[in-house]
């Protein structure tokens, strides 16, 4: 089974570069099959990174960022996979 984990977490104004860099710069207690870090609009950085595991299984996530980063408490989700879906014709 694949689960994937979703961290997400909004900048404080003026800050998303740094917040950013925090996040590309944090290290995992293991290696995941497959990490991607993604930026939105209103400084919001979001990491998600695939494990081989079962969905209950311990996983190391990224830590809270320093209140001087962000302008809220991060954001946490857990999905597993249930397969992967390809389109007719493209």
């Amino acid at each position: 089974m694949t689960v994937a984990l979703m961290w997400e977490a909004r900048a404080v104004p003026g800050r998303g570069e740094d917040l950013l860099a925090w996040a590309r710069a944090q290290p995992l207690a293991g290696t995941p099959l497959r990490r991607e870090t993604l930026r939105a609009p209103q400084d919001r950085v979001l990491v998600i990174t695939w494990w081989a595991a079962a969905y209950d299984d311990e996983l190391p996530e990224l830590p809270e960022p320093g209140a001087e980063l962000v302008a809220r408490a991060v954001h946490r989700w857990r999905f597993e996979s249930v397969g992967s879906e390809s389109r007719q014709g493209e």
